[in-house]
């Protein structure tokens, strides 16, 4: 993915480039009021069988809450997907901030490496320290290659580990179609791959797991600062995706673009509107507009079709007998919550909900031990089930546990009269 660095007085900026050796920037392309680009009417025509045309080869459509897959073109063929690549790169950085391994404010040293990236990059130089969230922002804003290899090497100590954690995750989501041979997607082997429906996949993970992303993906531009041996300047950092301009009546979250000769114009966009968030993946669009127009014709669908039954009041949960233990009730709780995406015009109203518990349960109960499920029904159709739990444990009660129980029986203080 060549660069194109466009330089101003006291400040530079690094922008996608098209495969015609064109800048793809805010200012090319159509543009509507304020600088905001236009989508060509009629470009994604339903077809006959009720879904949108879609122009790129491969393509597919998720609702993130539930998974539910809604429109899919081609979508377990695989393919490289160049810097749709960082969102797996993304995933990780979230999972070691969770887990306390790394913080926002930690300083990140540049190697010679991390700085020898071609591509997509923001010029970081050796030696020089950013912070993990402004690594963040240079690569979700700016899809900086350099950027995304320096964390690779922050949290997995060289890129070669980190891309084999990458494939670890990629494995644990169920994304059967994906090998990451890099963590920028910067790399010509025929071995880095992924699929439209992978793709999906990983990017329900980051936005529901992580929904702090959406601070940085909405970004439209702003500035970092570089402090090397040079001297200090700034660099303006400007989102590659151009979906955050387009006049849409959904709102877009984000997610992240990808361009290579080899991979063509890749996409995975995230949206939101009526409590509903929608993912739409694209893979190998002949040219940048393509990919934004399918991704704005297949949420538009999504958008138009289907409606989101979330269940804000489930049934009160009373306390669940143990036998044996050394309490005699536990408190049990729902697992998760439950919605449903309606594609067919349902009645959200017919609904059914039915409780289905155990009786008394043996101690020990372990934090989390399923007790039955809350059921919900359509029609006499199960449309899902949501797990009866445990939130706390209870052990066996011992012979000194039997004998305070009894003794409490027969010398129970008598209430004055």
């Amino acid at each position: 993915m060549p660069v194109m660095a466009e330089m101003v007085p006291g400040r530079e900026t690094v922008r996608e480039e098209t495969e015609a050796g064109q800048a793809e920037s805010p200012e090319s392309g159509q543009t509507g009021p304020q600088g905001q680009e236009t989508v060509q009417p009629g470009a994604a025509p339903e077809e006959s069988t009720g879904g949108p045309q879609i122009a790129a080869p491969s393509a597919l459509l998720m609702e993130a809450s539930t998974g539910t897959v809604i429109f899919e073109k081609n979508a377990d063929e695989p393919r490289n997907p160049a810097s749709v690549t960082k969102i797996m790169t993304l995933i990780l950085i979230f999972d070691a901030l969770q887990s306390g391994k790394i913080r926002l404010d930690d300083q990140v040293v540049t190697s010679a490496y991390a700085k020898s990236m071609g591509g997509s990059q923001v010029f970081l130089e050796e030696g020089e320290m950013q912070t993990v969230e402004t690594l963040i922002k240079c690569i979700v804003i700016a899809s900086g290659n350099d950027a995304s290899v320096a964390m690779a090497e922050y949290i997995g100590g060289d890129e070669g580990t980190f891309v084999r954690m990458m494939n670890e995750r990629a494995a644990g989501l169920g994304m059967e179609h994906t090998r990451f041979v890099d963590c920028c997607g910067l790399t010509d082997s025929p071995d880095h791959v992924t699929t439209a429906r992978d793709i999906a996949l990983m990017s329900r993970e980051l936005i529901t797991k992580y929904p702090q992303i959406i601070n940085y993906s909405t970004i439209w531009m702003e500035n970092i600062t570089h402090v090397t041996k040079q001297g200090t300047k700034e660099f303006g950092l400007s989102n590659t995706n151009r979906l955050l301009k387009m006049p849409v009546n959904f709102q877009v979250t984000g997610l992240k673009t990808g361009s290579t000769s080899i991979a063509k114009y890749c996409l995975s966009a995230t949206a939101k509107k009526d409590g509903v968030e929608l993912i739409a993946a694209i893979m190998a669009a002949p040219d940048y507009k393509v990919r934004f127009q399918d991704a704005v014709a297949l949420l538009n669908y999504g958008y138009g079709n289907c409606r989101l039954y979330r269940d804000e009041a489930p049934p009160e949960l009373p306390k669940i007998q143990v036998l044996g233990g050394v309490r005699d009730f536990v408190k049990a709780g729902y697992r998760e919550g439950f919605s449903f995406l309606g594609l067919h015009g349902e009645d959200f109203s017919a609904i059914e909900k039915e409780l289905q518990l155990e009786g008394p349960v043996e101690a020990p109960v372990g934090e989390g031990d399923v007790f039955g499920y809350l059921v919900y029904t359509l029609d006499g159709e199960e449309l899902g089930r949501v797990a009866v739990t445990a939130e706390e444990s209870v052990e066996r009660a011992g012979f000194p546990d039997c004998l305070k129980k009894v003794w409490g029986l027969f010398f129970t203080p008598t209430p004055a009269c």
